[in-house]
């Protein structure tokens, strides 16, 4: 290993390149976005949606529960921006 200078960049873990935040991405970009969406997911969907006093189908994917989370936060006061 050397602490000669960089002349290029190279690829890095944990650090973005631009001002895109990559957990923000579209979730209909994501790759297993269509794969059934994860425990924690159902878990904090049925939290907001009791919350809501709405009833949201069981079926969802990865991607349809992200956006669930978003909208049902946005309607309880629970979000972040």
């Amino acid at each position: 290993m050397t602490d000669a200078p960089r002349d290029h960049e190279e690829e890095t873990l944990g650090a973005t390149h631009d001002a895109q935040n990559p957990a923000e991405k579209d979730p209909s970009d994501w790759v297993t976005g269509d794969e059934p969406m994860t425990a924690p997911q159902r878990s904090y969907i049925d939290t907001l949606a009791r919350e809501a006093g709405e009833e949201i189908t069981a079926d969802l994917t990865k991607a349809e529960a992200s956006e669930q989370i978003e909208r049902l936060q946005q309607e309880t006061g629970r979000s972040n921006g």
